[in-house]
């Protein structure tokens, strides 16, 4: 096999060795896991170097590499991505109670929100729940800054926060400082025009297509619509710490909080890293000689994976418009050369 470089121990192949690895397998794989399709894209040395896409975006329509997707959870990275460059410029801090300029109503009440920071919101320690439900107060599950707990309602939060803060709407900031200086052109929440006949429509794991679910405003934890291509630039851009400020940069890949009583119990220990936990917008996997950073997203007939190595300056984006799209990851991850250690980790968490 030809190599491009050897990272952390795995020959990579060249781009156009893993296009013809994937075109090989993919659509035997999309129909053996009952996953409409998927779209794909790598990233070597830094730089976006493969796109590709396969099966349908919706019955009878070929899903291309401009096939739009609902990231679900992947957009909390992007919201991540927009406070840190914020926080950057000053505009915003990660540290100051964020109740100086935003408190929900439900919980005016409650001084744990004085507590409240960007900071935690980012890695998932405001103590809300993941979602309030419908016609539910919001509360406190936990003090503030004490534990873990995944939290969209903590996302929402600090949009809410900066949009105070700034006076701006936060996609119209997010358009700023991240989409256009990174090259992402086709990202936006809501439903505009130029959606129009490039929607990955879900499907169900009987592969039924469903009815797609866009926002009215954006929503900072779920819901943006992108390409692989798109979000690997996004990820490109994260990885050489563009318009981050230096301390930044490193609390954004520093374990803010572990995750290894949550991930690395019984059988699944021997896969697991060192370390583990959420940095800020981040999972943060700490192998010996490389930290990748990941994260998921799963809707409703959707399901994504994205992991970037700021050691190796690799990374992939899967992108799925199926409630079985998880099961096609591994597969695609070893196509991509991943490394070892990330795929034994993956392996592991899934039982496998």
């Amino acid at each position: 096999m030809g190599t491009a470089m050897l990272v952390a121990g795995v020959a990579a192949a060249s781009p156009q060795e893993t296009r013809a690895a994937l075109d090989q397998a993919l659509p035997g794989l999309l129909v053996d896991a009952k996953v409409a399709s998927v779209s794909i894209a790598e990233i070597e040395d830094g730089k976006v170097v493969l796109t590709a896409a396969y099966g349908e975006q919706s019955p009878g329509v070929k899903a291309t590499p401009t096939t739009l997707y609902n990231v679900a959870s992947l957009t909390k990275p992007i919201t991540a991505e927009v406070v840190l460059r914020l926080a950057s410029q000053h505009t915003v801090s990660l540290d100051a109670p964020m109740a100086d300029y935003w408190t929900d109503p439900d919980i005016a009440g409650d001084d744990r929100r004085l507590k409240l920071t960007a900071r935690l919101a980012l890695s998932h320690q405001t103590g809300f729940p993941n979602w309030r439900g419908h016609d539910k107060p919001l509360a406190f599950t936990f003090t503030p800054g004490t534990a873990y707990g995944y939290s969209g309602e903590g996302y929402e939060y600090v949009a809410r926060y900066v949009e105070k803060k700034t006076g701006k709407d936060f996609e119209g900031l997010a358009q700023a400082v991240l989409f256009k200086p990174a090259g992402m052109n086709d990202t936006a929440s809501g439903h505009p025009s130029w959606f129009d006949g490039r929607i990955a429509v879900p499907t169900d794991a009987q592969g039924r297509a469903m009815e797609p679910s866009f926002t009215v405003h954006y929503n900072a934890a779920d819901m943006l619509y992108t390409t692989a291509g798109d979000y690997a630039r996004f990820m490109a851009s994260a990885m050489k710490d563009q318009d981050l400020a230096a301390m930044v940069a490193q609390d954004r890949r520093r374990i803010q909080v572990s995750l290894m009583d949550d991930m690395c119990q019984g059988a699944k220990a021997a896969s697991c890293p060192p370390r583990a936990g959420f940095g800020l917008g981040w999972q943060v996997l700490e192998f010996q000689g490389e930290t990748v950073m990941m994260h998921t997203g799963k809707d409703e007939g959707v399901a994504t994976f994205a992991w970037y190595s700021p050691t190796s300056r690799r990374g992939a984006v899967v992108l799925t418009n199926s409630d079985n799209g998880f099961n096609i990851v591994i597969p695609v991850f070893e196509k991509l050369n991943a490394s070892p250690a990330f795929l034994a980790f993956l392996r592991g968490q899934v039982g496998g």
